[in-house]
């Protein structure tokens, strides 16, 4: 039985990892900025009779990190396994987003888990053993217009991750990635027809770009797949032997890893401007209408 904890268990992936560890007989500590919100993992978890506790913990409040783990471990004995899922997305043009915007993401995505990982590696070290498992995306190597802060967060913990397990697997500590293609969580609100973000400036000019992308990515949000198969690669990957890095989900996942790859500059420019629908964007075009195709 492994002590798991579990970042942004509020929602999505990390509500559905708390439930999945449980079945496993792990113990869960599942974490969140606001516990107010763990109204509906607990129901979900007493219908089953699993044990989860949660706790709070806010991923951009780096000075409590310490303290955490140390009540962790001395409350449950050890910390096997974390699972850093707490993640925060802010669409548009890289140059009509706050700088302040940019910060949180960054501070969220990539600082939270990274200084997360550094303030539990001294308790895996004592231990000789532990597992940190970093939810990346498809943007952490596949960097598409109007997501420049997303993929610049998840390209920095992809990068950071591949570093940071040769520093620790002497002392049989490791480390994984999970690449995700589309699935249902609450990282892009419900939106009604206007799909832009409340406040964008009006008179951007990205902002055709930025709308074209964002209603592509509504419609695909009605084909997204169920975020309990991420849940359940967790507990795989926990109980793997750490050899593999990058966790492909699912089919759009590990055909865009294998062709990230495999290609030069120049088919990966293409790949990406034809999986992004912006080639009338780069050839100074107008954005195609509803039903057309580019």
């Amino acid at each position: 039985m492994a002590v798991v904890v579990i970042t942004g268990s509020s929602s999505g992936f990390g509500l559905q990892a708390a439930l999945a560890f449980a079945r496993n007989g792990d113990s869960v500590i599942a974490t969140m900025r606001n516990p107010e919100k763990s109204e509906v993992l607990r129901d979900l978890a007493s219908q089953e009779d699993l044990r989860v506790d949660v706790l709070a913990l806010d991923v951009t409040e780096s000075g409590t990190f310490d303290e955490f783990f140390e009540n962790v471990v001395e409350k449950y004995g050890a910390v096997d396994v974390l699972v850093n899922n707490a993640g925060i997305l802010r669409p548009g043009a890289f140059e009509d987003l706050d700088e302040a915007e940019i910060r949180l993401v960054m501070e969220t995505n990539f600082f939270g888990p990274m200084l997360l990982s550094k303030a539990v590696l001294p308790h895996m070290r004592e231990q000789q053993s532990g597992h940190i498992i970093m939810v990346s995306s498809l943007s952490g190597i596949a960097g598409l217009p109007g997501d420049v802060a997303y993929t610049g967060s998840k390209f920095a913990l992809e990068g950071a991750s591949e570093a940071l397990r040769h520093e620790v697997d002497r002392w049989n500590i490791k480390l994984s990635l999970i690449q995700a293609g589309m699935y249902s969580t609450q990282i892009f609100p419900d939106k009604g027809d206007d799909v832009m973000p409340e406040g964008y400036p009006a008179d951007s000019p990205y902002r055709t770009l930025v709308e074209t992308k964002l209603r592509g990515v509504y419609e695909s949000l009605k084909g997204a797949l169920d975020p309990k198969d991420i849940a359940n690669l967790m507990v795989t990957i926990a109980s793997s032997s750490g050899e593999q890095l990058r966790w492909p989900a699912d089919a759009v996942a590990k055909m865009v890893l294998q062709k990230m790859f495999a290609q030069n500059d120049t088919e990966r420019d293409d790949f990406l401007r034809g999986v992004s629908g912006s080639d009338w964007w780069s050839n100074g075009e107008v954005a195609p209408t509803a039903g057309e195709s580019e």
